[in-house]
Formats: structure tokens, C-alpha cells, sequence
């Protein structure tokens, strides 16, 4: 941590003096400011780019229109599946980033623009903000510098992708996800370096649109945070489809060709492998944000993984915050709307919120998706906590099965005698929306009982959900409990033994 007096400020007239002052203008950013000005907060936004940040231009917005559009081509390219002939079908590479980069400006026009910000009484200021005292931040601009004071703070200013320390590469031309949806050429070759959420959508995507892409990591399997079962049947789908892995492999260096092309060389089992690709894309996480914000004259403790906040969004200063991916505690956009709606909410109205770190989703959206809510079965298991796991796959989804997306499965952690929901996971098609079914159910108490007793509509991809809390049902039946019944009644049908591995 770092820590340093501050200095004294130039006064500040009161035209330049805010109840609230937000740098930054992205997810986190965006709705502190909505939700400060909403109670009534006099707001002040600085931004030194575009507002929407990272999910609008460079991530969330771009990536899934990428998807979209690669999910188109691989439906058409196997139409056939469908009964269906479309012949001569193909790729417009330019025209599907043209078409990405033109979705990303009609989001930035319909919800990020500044008029509709101004709209709602927050002033918009575009520069680089650094503060100058606890109170006090300068605003740089082409036209000089502004100084404003605000009575509370939010630093908002997110992260950026990680430069991981390569020989050569600063040597070579490489992608990020800041560079990568400028492309207008397709590459031939596409080597990525990280198997996490970007590098496994980006794989398949442009796997599907055409490319031959190798994706390079470190450790044993991709999507270390999710379910090994679930993660393996997915690189199993991807390598189906072409995308080839190198696993537990350490980047050593890279270096360019004579022909242009970018040689990446790797150790693997104490063995060199060398790489060959047109285009590399860096997906080896992100890095907060912190430079250049002057955080020692606010008195504001920071670390290179990002600004330490208590669980209401408060740095060491109690009027100053942080949220979103500054903070390096979370790097989903939703998280980082939760938390500034949680921080201004307590700082301006006093109400004793706090984050809800205990039903965090998150989803990873390859074609079939994969999500997740809660603890994971290996935090469970590792805190001694008793439960049982449910599963349900998608080959008995009746609605899966007409759609032909048959691969996957949901797997909720519950406990056994009451059914309350600890935890979920879930591999198939429409994941992220399933999930957010059960991230509602566990904030709220719904037990498997509840889901189980709930109509869902047939034939329907929430039914999954129903069915798979009908296995909580299923494994609850006693044989003891089911002979006493046949010699109340008179009954005389099969006795059914209870079966964990029984999918009802």
C-alpha cells in the first residue's frame, strides 16, 4: 500500500464545488452518477474518453456481437443439420466488424451519450482527472486545467488488459481487447495467449468465422473458476469445432518472421514448441486502472491489483469510494453497477447496504454457455459444508432437444434435508439466463422444494430448472417411508430405492 500527505489545493469557486464527483465514465462509473443525481446529488462525471468504458467499446458490447455473428455462420455452414440447404454460404469478415463496431455506436448513442447524462442534471466533463488533495480533483484538458471539489469522491476508473512480461513482444504487433475489434482483415492464423472468458469466446468466434486458432495457457484446463466437469465437456465442443488447445504451456518468447508472420515459442513438458500465426491476442487478464490519479495527495491506500474498499465501496477514506474493476475485487459489469448503486446508496442516504458477494454470476458466452452463481463445489467441499449436488442434462430438455443443443448439463449444490440452494453451475444453451433464475431463488430463500412446486411453461428451457430441483425430491424418497404407505393404503406397486444417480 501507498501513502502519502497531501498537499495544499488553489480555492475552488463554487460553480466548480459538487456534492458528488465520479471519474469515469464506464458501467460503475455511469450509475453512481445516475443513482447520485437520482437522490437529488448535485453530480459532476469526468471521463477522458468515450463514455461506456470498457463494456461498451472494448469488451461486453463488441465481443458478443462478434459472437453473434460467428453463431450465425457455423448455423448456416451446418444448415443441413436442420434439413435445411444453404449452399455457397461464406464469410464477409469486414462487413461482420463493420457490423460490430455499428451495434457498439447505437448502444453509446441510446444509453451512454453524454445528452443523456446532461439530461438528467449531471455535468459531463471530458479530460484526465488526478486529485490534488482529499477534496480536490484537476481536470486536464486541451484547453487547461479545471479544478473542481466534491464532498464525496467515487474512483470509477476500471482496468485495462494485463502486458504480461514476454520476450519479444514489445517487438511484435499484438491484440488486446482494445485493438482487436478494429480489425478489418481476418487473420489466417490467430494464436491467443490466455484461456479465461475473452480468450475462449474470441477462440470460437473467430474459429467459426474461418480462422485456425491456437489457444496457449498456463495451467491444466481453460475456465480455471469454473467446474472442471463443465469446462472439459466445453473445450471438448471447442476442439470439436477446430479451436486447438496448448495446455499447461509457458510463453517464453516471441519474435517476428521474415514472411511477416509472428512466431510464439512455448515450453511444454520441458519441451519448445513454436506457434506460427498472423495475429496474437493477449488474454491474460486486466490490471486496475491507478496510474496517473495522484491517489498519495488524497491519502488513498492502492496496490498494483487495484484500490482496497469495505464492503459498501469506502477506501481508507471515508468519503472517497471505488467501484467496479478499479477496486480488482470483481471484473463483471454488473458487479460493477451493484457496487456503485451499493456505495452511493449508503454514502448519500446513510442506509446500512452492503455488497452481495454471496449470489455473484458470472457466464461465459461460448456456444453452449457456461455460468455460474454462489459458492462452487471446491469452496464447498473445502469448507467442510454438507450438501449434495443435483443434476439435470440437457439431453433430457425437451426443448434442447428440438433445438439441437443437447450438450450440457445444470448441477445445483444444496443442502439435502431442506433443499436450500448453496450454489450452481450450469453448461448449455441459454446459461446465463437459467442462472439468473437461481441467483434470484438463493437471494430470496427459494429452496429446490419451492422450484420444484413452481409451474414453469413446457416446452421451455426454465423447465431445466424445475427439473433439475426435482431430483432434490426424487433423492429425498425413503423406501421405508414409501412401504408404510402401501400398508396404509393397500397399495402394492414396485418399492423404488433411493438412487443418487437417478435423473427423474
Amino acid at each position: 500500500m501507498r501513502k502519502q500527505v497531501s498537499i495544499s489545493a488553489p480555492p475552488v469557486d463554487e460553480d466548480n464545488q459538487f456534492d458528488v464527483i465520479v471519474i469515469g465514465g464506464g458501467a460503475g462509473g455511469l450509475t453512481a452518477a445516475g443513482v447520485a443525481t437520482n437522490i437529488g446529488a448535485d453530480t459532476l462525471m469526468i471521463e477522458k474518453s468515450k463514455l461506456g468504458g470498457d463494456c461498451t467499446w472494448y469488451g461486453c458490447i463488441p465481443s458478443k456481437a462478434l459472437l453473434k455473428s460467428a453463431k450465425v455462420a457455423h448455423t448456416v455452414q451446418h444448415a443441413d443439420a436442420y434439413g435445411v440447404d444453404a449452399p455457397n454460404a461464406s464469410v464477409d469478415f469486414a462487413a461482420v466488424m463493420e457490423r460490430v463496431r455499428t451495434l457498439r455506436q447505437d448502444v453509446y448513442e441510446e444509453a451512454d451519450a453524454p445528452e443523456i447524462f446532461e439530461e438528467m442534471g449531471i455535468e459531463v466533463a471530458h479530460g484526465t482527472a488526478h486529485f490534488v488533495d482529499d477534496h480536490t480533483v484537476a481536470i486536464d484538458t486541451e484547453d487547461g486545467t479545471r479544478h473542481v471539489r466534491g464532498d464525496r469522491i467515487v474512483i470509477a476508473t476500471g482496468a485495462r488488459a494485463v502486458t504480461p512480461p514476454i520476450e519479444g513482444l514489445d517487438d511484435v504487433p499484438y491484440l488486446t481487447n482494445h485493438s482487436l475489434f478494429e480489425l478489418d482483415e481476418q487473420p489466417a492464423r490467430l494464436a491467443i495467449i490466455g484461456a479465461g472468458p475473452i480468450g475462449i469466446e474470441m477462440a470460437q468466434a473467430f474459429t467459426r468465422l474461418g480462422s485456425a486458432v491456437t489457444v496457449v495457457e498456463m495451467g491444466d484446463r481453460i475456465l480455471q473458476n469454473d467446474h472442471p466437469d463443465l469446462t472439459r465437456m466445453l473445450r471438448s465442443r471447442l476442439e470439436d469445432e477446430g479451436v486447438r488447445f496448448v495446455l499447461e504451456a509457458r510463453v517464453e518468447r516471441v519474435a517476428s518472421s521474415d514472411n511477416g508472420s509472428i512466431r510464439i515459442h512455448a515450453v511444454q513438458d520441458d519441451a519448445e514448441h513454436t506457434i506460427a500465426a498472423d495475429d496474437v491476442l493477449l488474454a491474460t487478464g486486466r490490471v486496475p486502472n491507478v496510474e496517473g490519479l495522484n491517489l498519495e495527495a488524497a491519502g488513498v491506500e492502492y496496490a498494483r491489483n487495484g484500490i482496497p474498499v469495505d464492503d459498501s465501496g469506502r477506501t481508507n477514506q471515508c468519503h472517497i469510494m471505488a467501484v467496479g474493476d478499479v477496486t480488482g475485487r470483481y471484473q463483471f459489469t454488473h458487479m460493477s453497477e451493484h457496487m456503485a448503486k451499493t456505495a452511493m446508496t449508503k454514502a448519500l442516504l446513510k442506509v446500512p447496504m452492503s455488497f452481495d458477494t454471496a449470489h455473484v454470476p458470472w457466464v461465459t458466452y461460448t456456444d453452449p454457455e457456461l455460468a455460474h452463481v454462489g459458492a462452487t463445489e471446491a469452496e464447498l467441499e473445502a469448507n467442510g459444508t454438507s450438501f449434495a449436488t443435483y443434476r439435470f442434462p440437457y439431453s433430457k430438455v425437451d426443448r434442447a432437444i428440438t433445438d439441437g443443443d443437447t450438450l450440457g448439463e445444470i448441477r445445483v449444490y444444496a443442502t439435502a434435508w431442506n433443499g436450500k440452494i448453496l450454489g450452481a453451475s450450469i453448461l448449455g444453451a441459454r446459461a446465463g439466463e437459467l442462472i439468473s433464475e437461481l441467483a434470484l431463488a438463493m437471494r430470496n430463500g427459494v429452496t429446490l422444494r419451492a422450484l420444484s412446486d413452481t409451474i414453469h411453461p413446457y416446452p421451455s428451457y426454465g423447465l431445466a430448472v424445475r427439473r433439475v430441483a426435482d431430483q432434490w425430491y426424487a433423492q429425498k424418497q425413503s423406501a421405508r417411508v414409501t412401504r408404510w404407505v402401501q400398508r396404509l393404503f393397500g397399495y402394492s406397486g414396485p418399492v423404488i430405492e433411493p438412487d443418487a444417480d437417478r435423473i427423474v
